[in-house]
């Protein structure tokens, strides 16, 4: 037996099933990392968690792995490229610690893919970009100067 502490059902959201979400582009922002041991205990990756900010899916999770310490080149070299388009996305471009990475917004492209091991279907993060800039906004003032931009 364990004891709930007068735990009350009726005060918390029920947990809904964890279903992928579709593929597509959506903000999020990173809002926890951790280093960790590959499962070889051989090298470490990086474990990113993105928290979606807005729309249909919000406050779901999703995970990316980047092996920055592995005995395979290959994978380093994937890791590194992935978090370098992190760091122009979020406009970190030279970070000290993971953390810098948090809580700023940037889009993410989220893939539907079929897992190895179970063949069920997960989510994968396989693109970043920066957020964009709001529709509507004027990028430069307009002047009643008749020079061309390209002249003045």
């Amino acid at each position: 037996m364990a004891n709930l502490n007068g735990f009350n059902a009726n005060e918390v959201e029920p947990n809904t099933s964890f279903e992928p979400i579709p593929a597509g582009k959506y903000l999020a922002a990173i809002t926890e990392s951790e280093m960790k041991p590959t499962k070889n205990g051989s090298g470490s990756y990086l474990q990113l968690t993105f928290t979606i900010l807005e729309g249909e899916y919000k406050n779901r999770i999703l995970w990316a792995r980047l092996n920055l310490n592995n005995a395979n080149a290959t994978a380093v070299k994937i890791a590194r490229s992935e978090l370098s388009a992190i760091c122009h996305a979020v406009g970190v471009m030279q970070p000290k610690d993971s953390v810098e990475l948090h809580n700023i917004p940037l889009l993410i492209t989220v893939k539907v893919k079929k897992r190895n091991d179970n063949d069920e279907l997960t989510n994968e993060v396989k693109g970043y970009e920066p957020k964009a800039v709001a529709a509507g906004q004027p990028q430069q003032a307009p002047t009643n100067d008749s020079t061309p931009p390209w002249k003045r």
